[in-house]
């Protein structure tokens, strides 16, 4: 498998991610969209990280260690950065029960729909950086 293909794969898989996440708060699914918007910068920020390194991306869920990794945490906004330490609790606190209640609790409709927006635009920013990178 070429670096391409392997940059592809990660691309193909953070836009299944976010149309996974977009059906979801359509069905009113607020905790799953978190997860799955948290997916979506996870998978997006792998393809850049294989794009630049041309090797497999760290086993790791953090957002903001795989932006280090990848060398281009220092780039983002503070927007962005803000928004990745937002996005992080959906990986891990969801998943457990004593946790999983007290993040849905935080969210409603028009929260998790601001979400799935900063997904969108961070994942976009990501994809013109891959393109850039090449």
């Amino acid at each position: 498998m070429t670096k391409e293909d392997k940059v592809k794969h990660w691309v193909k898989l953070s836009d299944e991610n976010l149309r996974v996440a977009k059906d979801l708060l359509k069905s009113k699914h607020l905790l799953q969209t978190g997860f799955f918007c948290h997916l979506t910068i996870e998978t997006i920020f792998k393809a850049y990280f294989t794009q630049i390194k041309d090797e497999l991306p760290p086993y790791i869920h953090k957002l903001a260690r795989l932006a280090q990794q990848a060398d281009f945490f220092d780039d983002m906004s503070d927007a962005h950065k803000d928004f990745i330490y937002k996005l992080d609790p959906f990986n891990i606190e969801a998943r457990y029960p004593e946790y999983k209640n007290m993040l849905a609790k935080s969210l409603n409709f028009q929260i998790c729909e601001n979400l799935l927006q900063q997904t969108q635009e961070l994942q976009l920013w990501t994809k013109e950086k891959i393109l850039l990178a090449k």
